[in-house]
């Protein structure tokens, strides 16, 4: 049996096709259904529906073989354990700083003040700021990043933009690019040793649908 961990929304959307590519059909509608695993058209194929930040953690243990997370997941998780064979080229976005439209954040950060920044990406956040030599102290949320400047919680932010069109609505802006963002596919080391007979078909219809 190969397990393959997914999460709802929109990877889960853009992820579909590729399966579909590969010969693997859900038989239910992860929207529609309560069930988190999921049959397939093939026998020895199941999808288990997980938290967008548990994906790597399922793969990690062996509890799913192989797996579809953000890179801002696997960034964060760090990537123990995991074999990163594609990038997949779905849900594109971009990790940025922002800041309420007012705040001059390029002269404070020539001024060397420290900035209080919020974000749910402590890792990311850490290792870029870091980099430019830029004091921050980093406050930890998991809810609406735009509300931490709207309310003075923080100076600004570390998140995920798509079409940055929730940020326009909040009255702030992005200030600096941190990286572009994509999905990848991730396999479990040992499962790809002892189940690559079933497991390397999978990753070459993968790699054919994203070219």
């Amino acid at each position: 049996m190969i397990t393959i961990a997914l999460s709802k929304g929109r990877i889960y959307d853009e992820t579909a096709p590729l399966l579909k590519a590969a010969g693997i059909v859900a038989r239910d509608d992860p929207e529609k259904s309560r069930k988190l695993i999921l049959r397939t058209n093939r026998a020895d194929v199941r999808l288990v529906i997980v938290r967008a930040t548990d994906v790597p953690t399922y793969v990690q243990y062996g509890a799913a073989d192989l797996g579809v997370a953000g890179k801002d997941v696997l960034d964060e998780h760090g990537g123990q354990g995991l074999y990163q064979p594609l990038d997949l080229k779905i849900a594109r976005c971009r990790m940025v700083v922002a800041a309420p439209a007012g705040f001059d954040y390029r002269r404070a950060v020539r001024q060397g003040a420290r900035l209080k920044v919020a974000t749910k990406y402590v890792q990311t956040a850490r290792e870029h700021f870091a980099a430019k030599g830029v004091h921050v102290d980093l406050i930890k949320l998991y809810g609406s990043m735009e509300l931490a400047p709207l309310t003075g919680l923080a100076d600004a932010i570390v998140d995920l933009v798509s079409t940055g069109r929730t940020l326009e609505a909040n009255d702030l802006k992005e200030v600096e690019a941190i990286a572009p963002l994509s999905a990848r596919l991730i396999v479990n080391q040992t499962a790809l040793k002892l189940k690559r007979a079933a497991i390397q078909p999978l990753l070459e219809a993968f790699a054919r649908a994203t070219r």
